[in-house]
């Protein structure tokens, strides 16, 4: 796994704890302070806004993802494009397509600064 592969799945695998137990403040601590996060709702600024996003999903949501491209854009910041499947128990899978930016500096400090879903037709 090429360094930035390995970066990404840490950030995302912290990101997938906290969707899968429901803890949205878990979700929220993956976050930058000034994280640009668009959802399938209006977009917000910052931890307290992915807390809230989070906090309105279902209990029992799921989170499933495939990392399908990275790019290490600087020293201190990597693209994800993945395909994620979030699971319920009373309706279907949604399946959405997700870019990141990740910004950090060693292993424990890489957070998420731009999330943002697209659900695309197919």
């Amino acid at each position: 796994m090429n360094t930035t592969t390995s970066i990404l799945t840490t950030v995302l695998d912290r990101w997938k704890v906290g969707v899968d137990a429901h803890d949205p403040e878990a979700v929220a601590a993956v976050f930058t302070e000034d994280a640009i996060f668009q959802g399938l709702h209006p977009y917000s600024i910052g931890p307290a806004g992915v807390a809230a996003y989070y906090a309105s999903q279902p209990l029992g949501m799921k989170a499933d993802y495939d990392l399908l491209e990275t790019r290490q854009l600087a020293d201190d910041l990597v693209l994800g494009y993945l395909k994620v499947a979030f699971s319920f128990v009373d309706r279907p899978t949604v399946e959405v397509f997700l870019s990141i930016v990740a910004r950090g500096n060693d292993a424990e400090n890489w957070r998420i600064g731009h999330y943002q879903v697209s659900k695309l037709a197919g």
